[in-house]
């Protein structure tokens, strides 16, 4: 289905051009200018924190009028698109921020660049392994600067309990422990829209079938369009414990999970996969029909200590467990966004790499999708050598 977008977005357009903006063009054209490419909840979300850190956003793209309309209440003067290929033939963008579903990443992405923008995305990195290297050729080409939204990269108490594990603290790793719980499963609401939606452009490359809400509202939670859960909470999380192993990807994945309570969706909200990096094994465990521990959780367990990292903090036992409970270590480690986005603004001055850089964000992602594919074909799934980059 096709909507006749035209007269809503000049309405919407017009409309929401402050005469300050209009009349002052020069003043805006001094900060960074982008676009933003999906403007749901997660887009909306990073804009008003690149306002706040000086950007200005000046087009706003998404395939649900009521999305675009909620945008422009915190990017007021965008102009307002359903197809992001018009959204990046506008002049005057500087980059693109892209929040939009798992299947539409590489698109988003691969085209701003071919515009000659730089790029924030969202996580994951790709819908899968093929996509995640095809991603890594086409950004090391470009020459762009590209930064993925995996923000624990750029907090400073996390780059600090790295420090500690480098240190050589926990002494030899031999399994990490990840995980999250959240109770939100409910049925998916599969009630009509409000408002224009075109729905055959947020289909794109899947697969063509008639309009059904739930698709687009939880799309995390169908195969044609995400990894689910496993690769979406799995790549914040894999990526940690990468980074703070020095693992340079995973190995092989084994994995089980079924849907409880998410009746309609087809990825499943309570799983549990094992992933190989080689010198040590990583669990990986999610249940949204349970808040024990609420939220996630790393647990990296060493001969000489063990740390966990999660929504309060960090901790460190020493190890003789039986003999003292008491934490030799515990320090709070918040993980607010403002300085990976900060970080990816200085980039765009420097030209320098930014903290969660392409190769960064495939070797995160490898593992949760290696996890999928043991998932749903029942069987031990190995990662070929070249899918993943290694360093």
């Amino acid at each position: 289905m096709r909507t006749d977008r035209r007269s809503f977005l000049r309405g919407a357009a017009a409309l929401s051009m402050p005469l300050s903006m209009r009349a002052n063009q020069t003043a805006a054209n001094s900060k960074p200018t982008y676009g933003l490419i999906a403007s749901g909840g997660r887009g909306r979300y990073l804009a008003k924190y690149f306002n706040q850190l000086g950007a200005q956003c000046v087009a706003v793209c998404d395939v649900r009028e009521e999305c675009i309309t909620k945008a422009l209440e915190v990017c007021p003067g965008s102009r307002t698109y359903y197809h992001h290929e018009e959204l990046l033939a506008q002049s005057g963008i500087d980059f693109t921020v892209c929040a939009g579903p798992d299947h539409w990443h590489m698109a988003h992405l691969v085209d701003s660049l071919k515009a000659g923008k730089d790029v924030y995305t969202e996580k994951p990195l790709s819908y899968s392994l093929k996509q995640s290297a095809q991603i890594v050729e086409a950004v090391k080409k470009s020459g762009k600067v590209v930064q993925v939204g995996m923000q624990r990269r750029s907090a400073p108490s996390l780059i600090k309990a790295k420090g500690l594990v480098d240190s050589g603290m926990l002494g030899r790793i031999t399994m990490v422990k990840a995980k999250w719980h959240w109770n939100v499963a409910r049925p998916l609401n599969n009630s009509a829209f409000e408002g224009k939606v075109d729905w055959d452009r947020f289909l794109g490359p899947a697969t063509k079938r008639p309009m059904e809400p739930r698709r687009l509202r939880a799309w995390r939670l169908f195969r044609d369009y995400s990894g689910g859960n496993m690769t979406d909470q799995g790549t914040h999380l894999m990526d940690v414990v990468q980074w703070f192993t020095g693992a340079s990807g995973p190995k092989s994945a084994i994995a089980m999970g079924y849907v409880a309570k998410n009746e309609g969706a087809e990825h499943p909200e309570v799983f549990s996969a094992t992933i190989d990096h080689g010198k040590f094994l990583t669990t990986w465990e999610l249940n949204y029909c349970n808040d024990f521990e609420d939220s996630w959780s790393i647990l990296f367990m060493g001969d000489q200590a063990t740390m966990r990292l999660d929504e309060a903090g960090v901790t460190i036992w020493k190890e003789q467990w039986k003999d003292n409970r008491t934490p030799t270590l515990e320090e709070k480690a918040p993980v607010p966004i403002e300085p990976h986005i900060q970080n990816f603004l200085d980039c765009l001055k420097s030209r320098q790499q930014p903290n969660c850089t392409v190769e960064i964000a495939q070797r995160a992602v490898s593992g949760p999708h290696l996890a999928n594919i043991a998932l749903y074909e029942g069987r031990k799934a190995k990662l070929a050598e070249d899918l993943v980059t290694v360093s």
